[in-house]
């Protein structure tokens, strides 16, 4: 792991009931096996289940760093709703950023009542393109509901993440990490979240 960035910083983001927090400690726990020091932070929006929830992720090799990123200093973010990942990066992107996004919306109540507008998402991608170094985009909601349960998004982004080469440890330790986490959990989400991080990702 030698030329490690001090420390590299991870945001995940999604809205309320996307699984984000099961996520982060997933990394977590990825990394932690993988012989690096760890520490997190997750902050909430106004309400459990479609509010905004960003997780920070600090990932270094000696030493422990606080639980929040910095404005302007995301190394990597996976997002797994556009319009947050349009927030999120005008606020901690920068140039060398690198972005993984789910591209299904996740439209807010204000939109479905006709309230407001939600963007375009090929509006969306194109300007994320011009504020970070590298956008990656795929359906993830897709694949979530052919392992079996939309709800495993978050399994599905996490898989992207593992194989995209933009982490200093291999894909391998996200296996161990989920037995980890699945430990306890009945048989039937023990399956599902298993097909969810079995699934193909072409993400180049």
């Amino acid at each position: 792991m030698k030329g490690l960035k001090e420390p590299l910083n991870i945001i995940l983001t999604g809205v309320g009931g996307q699984g984000n927090i099961i996520a982060s400690g997933l990394v977590g726990i990825a990394a932690t096996m993988a012989g690096l020091k760890v520490t997190i932070g997750e902050t909430y929006g106004a309400s459990q289940r479609g509010g905004t929830v960003m997780s920070n992720i600090r990932i270094s090799l000696r030493e422990d760093f606080g639980p929040l990123i910095p404005t302007g200093c995301g190394d990597i973010i996976v997002a797994f709703e556009p319009l947050e990942a349009l927030r999120i990066v005008s606020e901690y992107g920068n140039s060398e950023t690198k972005i993984i996004v789910n591209n299904e919306p996740i439209y807010p109540l204000a939109v479905l009542m006709g309230e407001s507008d939600y963007p375009a998402v090929n509006d969306i991608l194109a300007l994320l393109e011009k504020i970070v170094g590298d956008v990656i985009t795929f359906n993830a909601t897709a694949l979530a509901r052919e392992a079996g349960d939309p709800r495993v998004l978050n399994m599905v982004m996490i898989k992207a993440l593992a194989v995209s080469g933009y982490l200093p440890f291999p894909a391998s330790y996200f296996d161990e990490a989920l037995e980890t986490f699945l430990q306890g959990l009945p048989s039937e989400k023990r399956e599902v979240n298993r097909r969810a991080m079995g699934v193909k990702v072409e993400l180049f």
